[in-house]
């Protein structure tokens, strides 16, 4: 290949590169397998050494992502790198020499770098870009095994791992009823619940903290060592990663002990990092562009089995996402029997050329999720199907952000059906407590519910219910006492609850305010009528109107007005202080729940509330005033005013 050949393929790379990290890690989304991603990082790595050159855009010139504006940024006191690698345990022993390190986990959460001063924790802040991170103090106290007070009183800097236990992880999983809003692995559950806007939900997620680096201690002699830190931070009450200490004579052994024990590990690993225990040694090695020279991250080989592809197995979901799913034979992967592996998408399904018959070779990525590593035959002839497994229905291929996927288009398939009905009775909706998607789908299945207004006549089928397995009179008295809960409603909740494209819980009650929650005007309102309401363009009305223009769902809209009790609003008092204006609200609130219930109180008030910065935004809510986020910047650039928290309470409820 000539050098211009390799620079073309090393700008390609970096783009595919590039967008995956935004993806990882600035929204928590994976849109290719952890092997995919290595094998392209070494490809472009190896070319960047072949070639010399190392383009701007070249994520080895980065680490990780810019952090999301949704938290306050802060500049780390120093950088953080990321760890050159090897799959090689040869090659680990060589890279130790004759030195002594300290062996450990690679523990799989989100990096977090915490701050004390004085005893006290001051500051606790994301990975982010390696260079500037989120600011996520308020979350970190709320880390199970966090310490909020040490015995140290200087200033000291600690990196670790932010992680969700397995166990926790399936816990919180089993404990939401909808299957599509199950979390996909620990890793995302735990960035998620780090970053999150109200530390309560954080303190609900059991994250724990495990220190792996001591960046900074005034005054203590460590003697030299890696180790002496970690037991100096076992004594201030921090859990550590657990660690061995190796030579070239013991680490091959080591290694085989993290293997057998990874298989029953709680916590969530993707390898081993080795680091010097002379510290001083460790710093004279300086780093590269990087990565710093003193550790190395160790990545286990994944274990890969050849096999036959059988079938490909088309899976419809609640949103009409239709997924393919490779079926082959039965192979010994990691300790257990794999036939099945996600192949994700319709792009990913043609990229690897897939066809009935084919050998293909299949791995369990971090040693978990088994994913279609190599096609060895490529023959290309699987089908794209053109109905619907489910109903039969009309498919259509969608692309979206460069991601061609398979939806099911029919408007009355079983699986949207059951999904509309799921809908119906959440929170912003009905909020009929006690039905899970599971649930209605036994009750659909059963004929007791095809319709919305099936709900209120649930007592019907008392002795049937009763009767099914995992329930009783008491789960049936609940069920029928949130249904009668439930009909208490705002009508806004209840246009919501039908579902209509396009038609948020938000955009549900500007439409009712505009009209006065009059149901006859709304229902007969023409698409110019309803454009005119605040921030309610053509295709919003659009889609609408259309709604009511079917007499079938008029006729359904009618028969729920039978059955349910509307609240009224009371109109907000033109003389409050909030009616009228716009605010936006941004950042952690500490006196409300969340941003839905201080938005709740300024709608109440006649207020509105916007998710960006414009010339009509009134004020800026957010308690990190100095904040240089984006929004920060825009108002500052309109002279739209920044308050806190505090001063929207003394200026506006008090």
């Amino acid at each position: 290949m000539e050098t211009t050949d390799k620079i073309a393929r090393m700008k390609e790379l970096c783009d595919i590169l590039t967008k995956a990290s935004e993806h990882y890690y600035a929204y928590d989304e994976e849109i290719m397998s952890n092997y995919e991603y290595d094998k392209l990082s070494d490809e472009l790595t190896t070319l960047e050494e072949e070639t010399g050159v190392v383009l701007a855009a070249s994520p080895s010139n980065k680490v990780g992502y810019e952090a999301v504006d949704s938290l306050p940024k802060m500049v780390h006191e120093k950088p953080m790198l990321s760890l050159g690698k090897t799959k090689s345990r040869e090659e680990l022993r060589d890279w130790l020499g004759n030195n002594t390190g300290l062996l450990s986990w690679k523990l799989d959460g989100l990096t977090v770098v915490l701050t004390y001063d004085d005893g006290e924790l001051s500051m606790a802040v994301t990975r982010g870009n390696g260079q500037v991170g989120e600011l996520v103090t308020n979350n970190a106290k709320t880390f199970m095994n966090v310490p909020r007070k040490i015995s140290y009183k200087g200033h000291l800097v600690i990196r670790g791992e932010a992680v969700i236990g397995y166990k926790d992880f399936e816990a919180i999983n089993r404990s939401i009823p909808d299957g599509e809003s199950k979390y996909k692995n620990p890793r995302n559950l735990c960035s998620g619940s780090v970053r999150q806007l109200n530390s309560k939900v954080t303190a609900e997620r059991r994250v724990r903290f495990f220190a792996f680096s001591l960046v900074e201690a005034e005054g203590v002699d460590f003697a030299n060592s890696h180790l002496k830190q970690m037991e100096f931070l076992k004594e201030q009450g921090f859990e550590t990663v657990f660690n061995k200490v190796v030579n070239k004579d013991n680490i091959l052994e080591a290694i085989e002990y993290f293997e057998k024990e990874i298989l029953v590990y709680d916590i969530p690993s993707d390898g081993l990092v080795l680091i010097y225990d002379d510290i001083a040694y460790g710093k004279s090695l300086g780093t590269t562009l990087k990565a710093p020279k003193n550790a190395i991250a160790f990545k286990w080989a994944d274990e890969i089995a050849e096999t036959t592809l059988r079938e490909i197995e088309w899976s419809p979901s609640r949103t009409g996402l239709i997924n393919p799913v490779a079926i082959f034979d039965e192979v010994e992967l990691e300790g257990t029997t794999v036939k099945r592996a996600s192949v994700h998408n319709v792009s990913v399904l043609r990229s690897l050329k897939l066809g009935i018959g084919d050998k293909i070779r299949v791995y369990k990525a971090n040693m978990i999720i088994p994913q279609i590593e190599e096609n060895l035959t490529k023959s290309n002839n699987v089908e794209i199907p053109k109905t619907c497994p489910t109903c039969g229905g009309e498919t259509e291929l969608k692309n979206e952000n460069d991601v061609m996927s398979l939806y099911c288009i029919n408007p009355e398939c079983p699986v949207k059906h059951i999904k509309s009905l799921t809908h119906f009775t959440e929170r912003d909706a009905l909020n009929i407590e006690g039905l899970s998607e599971m649930t209605i789908e036994k009750f659909v299945q059963r004929g007791y519910i095809k319709t919305y207004v099936d709900f209120f006549h649930l007592d019907r089928f008392k002795d049937e219910i009763v009767s099914l397995d995992g329930f009783g009179i008491k789960s049936y008295e609940n069920i029928i006492a949130s249904v009668e809960k439930s009909r208490d409603v705002e009508l806004s909740k209840l246009i919501y609850g039908l579902g209509i494209e396009n038609i948020g819980l938000a955009t549900a009650r500007i439409i009712c305010d505009f009209f006065d929650d009059d149901i006859e005007k709304i229902i007969n309102a023409s698409e110019e009528e309803v454009a005119q309401a605040d921030k309610v363009g053509d295709v919003i009305a659009g889609t609408f109107c259309e709604y009511f223009r079917n007499e079938e769902n008029r006729a359904v809209f009618k028969a729920l007005l039978e059955e349910v009790r509307l609240i009224h609003k009371e109109k907000a008092d033109s003389s409050n202080p909030v009616f009228g204006k716009t605010f936006v609200i941004t950042g952690t609130l500490n006196n409300y729940k969340d941003r839905s219930e201080l938005k709740d109180i300024i709608v109440s008030r006649g207020g509105k509330v916007s998710g960006s910065v414009s010339s009509k935004t009134y004020a800026l809510i957010n308690n990190d005033v100095e904040s240089t986020s984006s929004k920060n910047k825009t108002a500052k650039e309109l002279g739209v005013r920044i308050i806190s928290e505090e001063d929207f309470i003394k200026e506006f409820l008090s």
